[in-house]
């Protein structure tokens, strides 16, 4: 079993409380099916566990195979820099199968933040050396694909529907 080779810290983008019982790290791709399919999931363990479980989201843009991920992924740190991320985190997984740059702009305007000045990040490419140190440290956590879980710093190699999740998360507090 992997561990979590780069530990939480307050540069995460984190939902939950600091010193819940359980940290679940997921590294994801906004334009991976999978990651979809576990998006309403992770909403429903975080809804089960409440306080007891913090939510720490990575970038693991897969882009051979996604082309427009890793945009999304920038299009988050952006949002992230206005303190927006996880607005826009649910607003590309709600949206995964029409992620091209034009509604990167609207997205960005729901929130209220100027498509602007996204589109400068995007073309600098402002916000790639966040998403590819993220990318960097689930490889060197042993990531490969994606959704990946770690459940207190232990990759999940189990199944990520909602009762083995929940099964697991009781596992890794039960054993503190």
């Amino acid at each position: 079993m992997s561990k979590l080779s780069v530990p939480v810290t307050s540069e995460d983008h984190r939902q939950g409380e600091a010193d819940a019982a359980c940290v679940l790290v997921e590294y994801g791709d906004y334009e991976c099916p999978s990651c979809g399919e576990a998006y309403p999931i992770v909403k429903r363990l975080q809804k089960h566990f409440g306080e007891g479980l913090l939510l720490v989201f990575r970038n693991f843009p897969l882009s051979q195979m996604h082309p427009h991920a890793e945009s999304a992924a920038e299009t988050a740190e952006f949002a992230g820099s206005h303190k927006k991320f996880w607005e826009m985190h649910d607003l590309l997984f709600e949206n995964q199968d029409r992620l091209e740059d034009s509604l990167l702009m609207i997205l960005t305007e729901e929130l209220h933040l100027a498509p602007a000045e996204l589109q400068d990040a995007l073309t600098n490419k402002v916000f790639q050396p966040r998403v590819r140190a993220d990318f960097a440290g689930g490889a060197r956590s042993g990531v490969n694909g994606t959704p990946t879980f770690f459940i207190n710093g232990q990759r999940h190699d189990g199944s990520f529907d909602f009762d083995s999740l929940v099964g697991a998360v009781e596992r890794a507090t039960n054993s503190l």
